[in-house]
């Protein structure tokens, strides 16, 4: 099994001109936001790629972006004030708001969504029922506040758009085709009850799935974040952006205290390319440098990161080099995520994300001793921090979401898939494991008999009540709606009582990094001293989270990413050109 379907023709392996007005390092949300707006507005823009393929870890994403105030939720008649998202976040950010950036980011987002909606291809669909997820703060929104990319065709993207694309995360979809979260997940989690509408809508998507790779070698039907990199690839090639890959950046050029350029590695050796405007970093941030980890993560070398292996902070070694600061003074080094580890036949080691199947009812986690520690259908960022706080020092930070037969049945379990699709593949490498009795699972798994018959037990007796007085699962909308809503009376909350039982290892991972370089509220990278370093900005994991290292909502990596890549490139273009020797 491979990760991803990766394009069957290469793209174009011409050198990028020696002078542009602006160039982006990386192309992942971020980067591609700021060189589509700056391309907009009339400048020359190259975008530089080190992968074979763009995205980053936005491909392997949701694609979700929380962007509240945006257009769609006023056509859907949902005109929220301001102060409603201040609120929100200062309650959920405490000492960490930052209201310059965060103004700047409230400000820009609206703006940004209407920008790309409307005047390019990244077309974006609503977000109607997605909840904020600490819905007992004053200013939570129940809806409306996020946008996500419109599902698309990859034919109609064009050839030079899949040769560019990176494909889907193999672990995120159904044999390599995505799925989107809304009626398109409810669609297939329907087929695994047998009911028709399910059943015909997984059918179809399957079917047109299995055509496209026997005809197309590669999924052609394009949900969560391949849409919206295939959507902003297309938006970029179309404003004339020039999008090199393989093109990895080893320098930044300066002139008098000012960014002038960068120097790429090339296979005649090292070239020196001019940016009369300014350089963006966006490479991804560093969740895959294990140095960094360690030394900025807790149990740092211990982490499974969702973004690829080139994630591995060579933006932020480019930024220091320049003057910038990397900024550590966050709530977390990272947007962290539980994910499970998947064992293939070829050695591989895939990465799963315990995203959507945590909040279903009928589902736990505990620790080796049997007991929970967490609301589970609180946010993925929520359960991981507190596994950690959880953990004493001695002891690996891990968890077992356990089940019983009906779940695992009913709805995915990691990266088991429910009814019609087989267990005994997941149970053969490991993935899973089963006991009879939930002692007999508890000694599969290293846990504590006791202490998980117990737990279960007591959680049980307070699930059929709807209740759950130890953390209060399903008390938020947030909750309620990762649930089931024909589950009651609590949709998050169902008895683990049928047997055999079931279980997979948890352990940290992350989406990316928050940690970053120190930027001001126009995305430009400033020094220990705070004044901004001329001709550099930074956007999406490259700069430091603009919530600072809060998990507040949904989609709040991709949200600040493209707002402050559009803030960038907007800057870039004010500016006044370097090419007649003017600062």
């Amino acid at each position: 099994m491979t990760t991803s379907a990766e394009p069957r023709t290469s793209p174009t392996s011409a050198l990028p001109d020696p002078e542009y007005d602006v160039i982006v390092v990386g192309s992942g949300a971020g980067g591609l936001s700021a060189a589509v707006t700056a391309a907009h507005r009339g400048l020359r823009v190259a975008v530089l790629e080190r992968a074979e393929v763009c995205g980053g870890a936005t491909a392997w994403s949701g694609g979700w972006m929380w962007t509240p105030g945006n257009p769609l939720a006023h056509a859907d008649g949902v005109a929220e004030d301001t102060e409603q998202f201040r609120s929100y976040l200062r309650a959920a950010l405490g000492a960490d708001y930052e209201s310059d950036r965060v103004e700047a980011f409230l400000d820009a987002a609206p703006d940004m969504v209407r920008f790309f909606h409307e005047r390019t291809a990244l077309t974006f669909v609503p977000g109607g029922k997605i909840c904020d997820i600490y819905g007992d703060l004053p200013g939570a929104g129940t809806g409306h506040r996020s946008v996500a990319p419109a599902p698309a065709d990859l034919r109609r993207l064009g050839a030079d758009v899949a040769a560019l694309l990176r494909g889907q995360l193999y672990e995120t979809s159904f044999l390599g085709l995505g799925i989107m979260a809304g009626p398109d997940l409810g669609g297939f989690l329907a087929a695994s009850r047998g009911r028709i509408g399910g059943l015909v809508h997984a059918t179809r998507r399957v079917s047109r799935h299995l055509f496209d790779l026997v005809t197309r070698r590669r999924g052609m039907q394009l949900v969560n974040g391949t849409a919206l990199v295939g959507r902003l690839l297309r938006s970029a090639l179309d404003a004339g952006v020039a999008v090199h890959v393989r093109t990895p950046v080893t320098g930044l050029l300066q002139q008098d205290d000012r960014v002038t350029g960068v120097r790429i590695s090339t296979a005649d050796g090292p070239r020196e390319i001019t940016a009369t405007r300014g350089v963006v970093l966006a490479a991804g941030g560093f969740p895959a440098d294990q140095d960094r980890r360690r030394q900025h993560f807790p149990r740092g070398e211990r982490h499974f990161t969702l973004a690829p292996r080139t994630a591995d902070g060579s933006g932020i070694a480019l930024g220091e080099s320049a003057g910038g600061e990397l900024r550590t003074d966050l709530a977390s080094p990272a947007a962290w995520c539980p994910v499970s580890l998947v064992p293939y036949r070829t050695g591989r080691t895939g990465v799963f994300p315990h995203i959507m199947d945590r909040a279903k009812p009928g589902s736990i986690g505990v620790r080796r001793d049997g007991k929970r520690f967490v609301n589970e259908a609180d946010g993925y960022y929520d359960y991981v921090a507190a596994l950690i706080a959880a953990t004493p020092g001695d002891e690996p930070v891990e968890a077992w979401q356990i089940a019983d037969a009906r779940f695992v049945r009913r709805y995915p379990f990691g990266m088991a898939k429910p009814r019609p699709v087989p267990l005994w593949p997941y149970l053969r490498s490991g993935y899973l494991k089963r006991g009879r009795t939930l002692a007999e699972l508890a000694r599969a798994c290293g846990i504590d008999p006791a202490g998980l018959t117990a737990t279960v037990a007591e959680f049980n007796d307070a699930a059929r009540r709807g209740a759950d007085p130890e953390f209060g699962r399903g008390s938020t909308p947030f909750n309620r709606y990762g649930g089931d809503p024909a589950v009651g009376p609590n949709p998050s909350l169902a008895p683990l009582e049928k047997g055999p039982f079931y279980a997979v290892r948890v352990v940290p991972g992350s989406f990316g990094t928050f940690a970053g370089l120190a930027t001001d509220a126009r995305s430009r990278v400033v020094d220990s001293g705070g004044a901004p370093i001329p001709g550099l900005h930074a956007a999406g994991s490259d700069q430091a989270n603009a919530l600072g290292g809060h998990y507040p909502a949904g989609g709040i990596n991709l949200g600040p990413a493209m707002a402050f890549g559009w803030i960038a490139g907007r800057e870039l273009a004010e500016q006044r050109s370097t090419a007649d020797g003017r600062r």
